[in-house]
């Protein structure tokens, strides 16, 4: 089905000449449930340029106490995706993605490195600086704006007045609460009903809560420590920074705000209750959220000890390899990570790098120039159709032989994979392996056991060899 239809060019309505979208765009929206048609806020006139709209979009960041890992990268591709779509499409995106970089994590690590938790900012330079890094390999744009919380702190006390203020929240012994009982629609964005939720499930206990669902604003700390408020001295309770941070680069109404399945509940459901609280109006017209990443078939995380860096990965597969592995996935179904299916989608990338390699894109590629290739349209079709990346590979992949032989389809076609898709297609490096002391052991040991005619030990130590991403080629004895 064709989810990407063209349009006319241009209407007038009322004497205004108004820039009509060339594209249509769906999206899930979690809000809703539904696939829905995107319509952004600000159309047309009320747009900075001369395109279909202006788009505001805000995605939660990270929290910078450890190095990014998989399931950081594929919420930031699945992203940076719709972010280039959106663009190519000539919508005015503003872009904004946070960093937590004041938070329980945070300071604790800093207290055990250092043993003083002031040192906060020791602990998210490094790991801020680790991310940036790996973004950049994976070949992910930056946003218009990548705020931090310790650099918002006036906007966010501002809010929290704002919402004490209404009636929203209210200060106890320093710390402030948001007032669960004053936002009936609670629960709407992750379908938990208020009567049904029970304190302790992902809910913190406090007996100072007027109610248990009640969630920090602020936390109190020591005299002197951190930023003062009108409360006193102390912190920024985690979610209020995404509704103060968006609300200040982007505005208390935005198009899209994104993330990964696990902040559905309860840090978008509580970031809706505080702005809309504030605002009287919704936050985010569409809710979109991709998908766990899985290792057998469960849940990535260090506690079960299937907990894998991006920068871990990168030392078996390039990363575009990781970027383009990603893509082949529906983004909000679960991802079951392995490193056997990395190595196919190793091979499937670098066919395509060998069969675009001497294609020369195209310099400031557009939609316009897509208006006369079928096989590309039904490219972007699938693309539109709620990021539907499989399908576009699917496309792909039937129609290769046809793209090959049509040259100028074929500078289109690879210009789209860079453009869009943010693949470089440039052909992979030959891969290097590190010879640690181990190893060499290992090989030592194994040409000994072939020397000696023990096959069986000699393969036990090539399987075991291979395991650690050592490949050999074995010479005639």
């Amino acid at each position: 089905m064709t989810m990407c239809g063209t349009m006319k060019a241009k209407k007038k309505t009322a004497g205004i000449m108004f820039i009509v979208r060339e594209s249509m765009l769906y999206l899930t929206n979690s809000l809703t449930g539904k696939k829905e048609e995107f319509e952004p806020i600000l159309q047309d006139a009320l747009s900075r340029s001369s395109g279909p709209g202006r788009v505001l979009m805000y995605v939660c960041g990270i929290t910078p106490y450890d190095h990014a890992h998989v399931g950081h990268g594929r919420c930031y591709i699945t992203f940076d995706v719709l972010y280039r779509l959106l663009k190519f499409l000539n919508y005015d995106v503003v872009y904004c993605r946070n960093f937590t970089d004041i938070d329980d994590k945070i300071l604790n690590k800093a207290e055990a490195e250092f043993g003083d938790r002031q040192r906060y900012s020791d602990i998210t330079a490094r790991y801020i600086a680790s991310y940036h890094m790996d973004m950049q390999k994976l070949n992910c744009l930056s946003p218009n704006y990548e705020p931090r919380v310790t650099e918002t702190i006036q906007p966010i006390i501002d809010f929290i007045a704002g919402l004490i203020e209404k009636g929203k929240a209210y200060a106890v012994d320093g710390d402030v609460y948001f007032r669960i009982k004053t936002f009936p629609e609670y629960g709407k964005l992750s379908k938990h009903k208020l009567q049904d939720l029970h304190a302790g499930e992902r809910v913190e206990v406090n007996t100072k809560k007027e109610h248990p669902l009640d969630f920090a604003l602020w936390k109190s700390e020591p005299e002197g420590t951190f930023w003062k408020s009108p409360w006193g001295y102390g912190r920024p309770g985690w979610h209020i920074e995404c509704s103060a941070m968006a609300s200040k680069y982007l505005a208390p109404h935005i198009d899209i705000h994104a993330g990964g399945l696990d902040l559905m509940f309860p840090h978008h459901e509580n970031e809706i209750a505080q702005s809309e609280g504030l605002h009287g109006a919704p936050f985010a017209r569409y809710w979109v959220h991709n998908g766990f990443v899985q290792v057998n078939k469960e849940k990535m995380s260090k506690s079960l000890g299937n907990f894998f860096t991006l920068q871990d990965v990168f030392k078996q597969f390039d990363p575009m390899v990781v970027r383009y592995y990603i893509l082949t996935h529906q983004y909000r179904t679960p991802l079951d990570f392995s490193f056997d299916d990395m190595k196919a989608t190793q091979k499937s990338y670098e066919r395509l790098c060998r069969v675009f390699e001497q294609v020369e894109p195209i310099p400031q590629f557009t939609y316009a120039m897509t208006k006369d290739a079928p096989i590309l349209q039904s490219m972007i079709s699938f693309l539109c159709d709620d990021l539907n990346t499989p399908g576009m590979f699917g496309v792909l992949f039937e129609k290769l032989p046809e793209i090959q032989s049509n040259a100028p389809l074929a500078r289109m076609v690879k210009s789209f994979l860079i453009d869009i898709l943010g693949l470089r297609m440039e052909p992979l490096p030959e891969a290097t392996q590190e010879i640690t002391p181990e190893v060499q052991a290992l090989i030592d040991e194994r040409e000994k056991a072939r020397a000696e005619k023990n096959w069986q030990r000699a393969d036990e130590i090539r399987d075991q060899l291979q395991k650690m991403g050592i490949d050999l080629k074995d010479k005639k004895i």
